[in-house]
């Protein structure tokens, strides 16, 4: 994809994603959350737990899930203990961390717990 159709492509699963977390129940807190660290694609809550959600989005669910790098999350822990700052519980909040895969036709798997801090 090029650059700009790429960018939109992305904002477009970014936002079916973080609307299928509402439909599913969850209130989502923020999207494209940016910290020193990086930014969070989506930030939902789910009772007493935060949940980061990286979104992918490629030709098919395991090409996506192959761009999610151990540098990519190394910086989304570190974005998350940012956002958790604000939290009432601090680095005691409960959270997990999530991957969204977004294929080229808009199916989205969830891989919750994808990776853990």
């Amino acid at each position: 994809m090029t650059g700009s159709v790429s960018y939109h492509a992305g904002r477009c699963a970014e936002e079916s994603v973080a609307n299928l977390y509402l439909t599913s129940g969850l209130q989502v807190v923020a999207r494209r959350w940016r910290g020193e660290a990086g930014e969070i694609d989506v930030i939902a809550r789910d009772g007493d737990w935060l949940v980061f959600i990286e979104v992918k989005k490629s030709k098919s669910h395991a090409e996506a899930a192959s761009h999610l790098s151990p540098r990519q999350m190394q910086r989304i822990y570190q974005t998350a203990a940012e956002f958790l700052g604000s939290e009432p519980h601090g680095q005691n909040s409960l959270a997990r961390f999530d991957v969204a895969l977004v294929d080229s036709v808009g199916r989205i798997e969830i891989v919750q717990n994808a990776f853990a801090a």
